[in-house]
């Protein structure tokens, strides 16, 4: 069974930093896409990044994009580095992985992810 945790979240300035991590248990990263979504008070998930399993490429929602940097450290931890940080970017930030290897379709689909950590809050104060 796959298991993803996510930590690093936390109450930040406008400005500031955080880095979110996020762990796997029962399979490795490589390989398999990884994704961060985000859900905001109020409204459906969305895509932040992801990381291909495929290559590695990683590929950046506009909103994030030159801000945010994902990550793999080794086959079962990655990152995102999240700066300049902005009250928009409040949320609670998701992990997710593909159940099939080296698929590349639609990064941005939460549909396409099969595995999902709890979340972690993220909230920016202005």
């Amino acid at each position: 069974q796959v298991q993803l945790v996510e930590s690093g979240g936390g109450l930040v300035q406008a400005g500031g930093s955080l880095r979110l991590s996020c762990a796997a248990s029962g399979r490795t990263f490589s390989d398999y896409t990884l994704a961060w979504f985000r859900q905001a008070p109020g409204k459906d998930r969305a895509f932040a990044v992801a990381i291909s399993g495929c290559g590695g490429g990683t590929y950046y929602a506009d909103s994030v994009k030159g801000r945010f940097t994902a990550s793999r450290d080794n086959a079962k931890i990655v990152y995102l580095q999240m700066s300049n940080l902005k009250p928009e970017d409040t949320a609670v930030y998701y992990c997710a992985i593909r159940g099939i290897k080296y698929s590349t379709v639609a990064y941005f689909l939460e549909s396409t992810y099969n595995y999902w950590g709890q979340g972690t809050q993220v909230t920016v104060s202005s």
